[in-house]
């Protein structure tokens, strides 16, 4: 098949699949693709390298990556300080408290600008990156990662204690009646 019937082919099933929406399918082909790529070249790495994996995973390592990869997938998918890595391939919106901002994603550009601008913005899409790379670093460089995933996971701890202070002190200076 020509590359042209093979771009017509593309497009029809594009409009097929999302008539009345813009959506990158060929980005998110080659972000599929590229996590692919990191997957198997961690896989690659611990081969060569023939570390062993373990059976199953310690609880205790499920939990602390768990909470790790929530804080980091938030860290660069949210907050305001990361926005330069995040810029572009989105545009700021408006803050969103606690230090994070919400974002647009850029539509002009390629499909694979767009679709990474998804990923990007969305902790939820991150975190399965994150969730890897660090799952890859319990194998790859255990001691290393247990100790940056138990600096996240004291982050998001003081993120709830922040939070929750908050809250108190709200709830503290509103019950104050003075009439």
């Amino acid at each position: 098949m020509s590359d042209t019937g093979l771009r017509d082919k593309a497009a029809r099933l594009r409009r097929a699949y999302a008539p009345h929406e813009h959506r990158p399918l060929g980005g998110y082909l080659v972000a599929m693709g590229a996590y692919a790529g990191v997957t198997g070249a961690l896989a690659g790495l611990v081969k060569v390298t023939g570390r062993p994996v373990p059976e199953r995973p310690a609880p205790s390592d499920v939990v602390l990556l768990s909470i790790a990869t929530h804080k980091l997938s938030r860290l660069l998918s949210k907050d305001a300080v990361t926005s330069p890595l995040r810029a572009p391939f989105t545009r700021y919106d408006r803050p969103i408290g606690s230090g994070e901002v919400m974002e647009q994603v850029r539509d002009s550009g390629s499909p694979t600008r767009h679709a990474i601008g998804e990923l990007l913005s969305c902790p939820f899409c991150l975190a399965v990156w994150v969730a890897t790379g660090l799952t890859g670093g319990l194998v790859l460089a255990p001691r290393l990662t247990r100790l940056v995933a138990t600096a996240l996971t004291a982050v998001a701890a003081s993120d709830f204690l922040q939070m929750a202070y908050a809250t108190a002190q709200q709830a503290a200076e509103g019950g104050h009646d003075d009439d």
